[in-house]
Parts: C-alpha cells; structure tokens; sequence
C-alpha cells in the first residue's frame, strides 16, 4: 500500500514522522509503530524500528564517492553488527530497484536532483524494511525527477512493502496514493482513498444543440439546478448542471432527448482532491 500523508507546510508533517522514529518526544499521547509501541518507561523501540527504512527531508552524501561507495559505507555503519553481511549484499540490489545500477560507480557530485532522491531510498531499503517512510522525496525535483520517484515508490508498493511518504503536492499525492490521510495544524482531519474523499460527482456538463429549448427542459426536473449556460459555440452551447441527490445523468439525457434537445457530450465532472484539501484545511471547523 501507499500512503499519502498530506497537509502544508507547518502542518506538523516531519513532526510526526519525526516522533514515530523516536527522534522527538512527544508530550502526551502515545505512539505505535508496526504494532509496536516506541515509547515508554524503560522501552527501546529497536524491533519496532529495524523493521522500518526512512529518508527525512534531502538525503546526506559524501559528494566526492560514488553512489555504490556511499551505501557501502552506511552498511558498515548503520544497524545491528549481526545484519552488516546482509546489508552489504543487497547494496547492488537496491541500487537496481532504484534505477541506479548504471549510475552506481559516478560519484554523488554528478548525480542530479533526482537521483540523489533515489539514493536516499536504496540506503532506506538497505535494511529490507517491511515499512518505508519518506517526508516529501519529490520536494525540490523537476517534473521528470517527480515521475522518477512516484514510478518507484509505486513499484515498491506493488512488491509489497507498505509506503508512507508525505508531500504538500496534491497531484503527486493524488497520481500515487492509495489512501490519503489530510493533516492540519496538527489534527488528522481526514482520511480515505482519494476517490472517497472526492466523493460523488455533483456537477454535469452537457453539451447541446439548443440552449434555449435545453434550459426548459431542466427547470422542470427534481434534483438538478442550471448553474453556468455557456455558448452557442458553433453548433452547439454548454450547460454545467448542478446534480443534487437523486438526480442522474441517465435521467437528465433522456429527458433532453425526449424534448428534441440533441445531446453531443455528457461529462460528470468531481471535486478534486484540491477542492477537498482546500475545505479542510482552510474550513472553519479545522481544530485549531
């Protein structure tokens, strides 16, 4: 699965992400990590945590070796004593799942923006997690770079290990994810698949080819309002219908049909996932 963790900036993203790998403390509450809780009196979250790989904000290297030496190093160096073979035997590997086994033997200096990114997440695989959490891996990439990591964060979700990544970037999120979680100022205001958080498509666009005629018609149907009467252009003219509950495309259709109103196009058109962040994030009822 692929987790989108989303909210603006300041909304508290890296500090949780922060706090649920034992960076920062939290001052109440209490947090739980693969089943595991990470704190409490006398507890060490290790099992918890040896299960996890993560890249907070841009990635460090050592610019002047190359990318394989990098991960080399960080194999010796980081986790138990017991795992470093292990470690050390999958640094080909994940620099093949990232899409850098050509680039493994460059040094880091001539790497670009978005290949750095992707080493940050081969030296976040090093340890084979069952979960890898990333804060905002496309943050400063260009739009190449962004379809780089979204194409491998979602291979790796396909191959089974669970991807919690948050970005302030509503299309990535929304390309990627399979759920959503929206945070703001703190609080999880909501959360779901992002169609669910779309929710239903209230509005329909009609194209015809006699505005007049079509505007009678719908003012005599339950359900559905005329918002916005664009055109004629050319042929033909556009409604945008507001469709409350109980009102259908099908019904709307037949009933213009019937009248003699020749219908071109009928488009169902949904809130998208900005519509639903921007409500919630900038809604009254968000705790403050």
């Amino acid at each position: 699965m692929l987790y989108g963790f989303l909210g603006p900036n300041g909304a508290g993203k890296t500090t949780t992400i922060r706090m649920a790998l034992h960076l920062i403390f939290p001052t109440e509450g209490h947090v739980e990590i693969l089943g595991e809780p990470v704190f409490g009196q006398g507890r060490v979250p290790e099992r918890a945590l040896r299960r996890v790989g993560a890249m907070i904000e841009e990635p460090g290297f050592w610019s002047f070796l190359s990318g394989r030496r990098n991960l080399q190093y960080f194999a010796r160096t980081s986790g138990p004593r017991a795992d470093r073979s292990a470690r050390l035997g999958r640094v080909d590997e994940v620099l093949r799942l990232v899409g850098l086994e050509a680039a493994a033997g460059k040094k880091v200096k001539a790497y670009s923006q978005g290949m750095r990114q992707r080493l940050g997440i081969a030296l976040a695989l090093l340890g084979t997690p069952e979960l890898l959490v990333l804060d905002e891996p496309t943050n400063g990439l260009d739009p190449q770079g962004m379809r780089e990591v979204r194409l491998l964060l979602r291979r790796l979700a396909d191959d089974g290990t669970t991807v919690f990544v948050s970005s302030h970037l509503l299309s990535e999120v929304e390309a990627m994810c399979d759920r959503v979680g929206v945070l703001a100022r703190g609080r999880l205001v909501a959360e779901g698949p992002p169609s669910k958080l779309r929710g239903r498509a209230d509005r329909l666009r009609v194209s015809v080819d006699d505005v007049e005629s079509a505007r009678s018609v719908i003012e005599t149907l339950p359900g559905v309002g005329l918002e916005v009467a664009e055109g004629p252009r050319g042929a033909t003219a556009v409604l945008l219908l507001r469709m409350n509950e109980g009102a259908s495309a099908a019904e709307v259709n037949a009933a213009l049909v019937s009248a003699g109103v020749s219908v071109s196009a009928l488009v169902p058109e949904h809130e998208t996932l900005e519509d639903v962040f921007l409500s919630l994030v900038e809604g009254s009822d968000v705790p403050r």
